[in-house]
């Protein structure tokens, strides 16, 4: 079966001096479809780095990487970002919400981006707003939001497009206990109905919500193993 991602001698690095610094050596892993995998590492270990390559976001490496069949590293960057746009979300550590635009204008974006009617995107907002209970935030912009709300909402954003895979960036990072648990068995629910999430944690609670877990540090891969035993649900 053809991986959704296939990434293949990935490496990132930066002049210094005569010569390069590397950020990520000959990174090579796979990831199917409704997978839900955590990429763990101590801080600088390039986990971010790896994020924000398969979001579409950097463009400046070398190797190979295939995202549904596609040869992401022969595009040039409006392609990537064409696809970016219309198979993927992404979830950020500190949001990344719209400051200027309502609850509902921030849903609104991503269907924008794909040529959706404004009939339909309309239905289609409404039905997420419900779908995670923030219909009463709708008209509120996200300086009244509580930070959990906030990540809500971004989470919501992220999903509103029906994407084939979640990118999460420390989603819980700015989050208390709570709010992250609430957060993560969100993705959960949403892995389960078959959308594939790929997420950057230091938590290993976080990571025991997915099914694998992939190691990284000083910018190689040394691990790649099942995820340890789930968290109990929340009563």
């Amino acid at each position: 079966m053809t991986p959704l991602i296939a990434l293949r001698n990935v490496e990132k690095s930066y002049p210094h001096g005569a010569g390069r610094t590397f950020v990520l050596r000959r990174v090579t892993f796979d990831i199917h479809e409704g997978e839900f995998v955590s990429i763990m590492g101590p801080s600088g270990a390039g986990k971010s780095t790896i994020l924000h390559i398969l979001g579409m976001f950097d463009g400046e490496w070398a190797g190979e990487y295939d995202f549904m069949g596609e040869a992401v590293h022969r595009l040039g960057q409006k392609a990537r970002s064409a696809l970016h746009k219309q198979h993927m979300g992404f979830v950020f550590q500190s949001y990344h919400l719209l400051d200027n635009l309502t609850v509902y204008e921030n849903l609104e974006v991503p269907l924008s981006y794909r040529d959706v009617p404004r009939n339909q995107r309309q239905s289609i907002v409404c039905d997420v707003l419900d779908r995670f209970q923030i219909v009463g935030k709708k008209d509120l912009y996200p300086a009244q939001l509580s930070g959990g709300q906030q990540q809500l909402v971004a989470v919501a954003r992220a999903i509103v497009a029906g994407p084939r895979v979640i990118f999460a960036d420390e989603p819980t990072g700015n989050l208390h206990s709570a709010q992250g648990q609430e957060i993560m068995e969100l993705f959960t629910r949403l892995n389960r109905e078959g959308t594939t999430i790929v997420q950057v944690t230091h938590s290993e609670r976080n990571a025991a919500y997915g099914n694998r877990v992939i190691q990284v540090r000083d910018g190689w891969l040394v691990g790649d193993a099942p995820a340890p035993r789930p968290p109990e649900p929340a009563n």
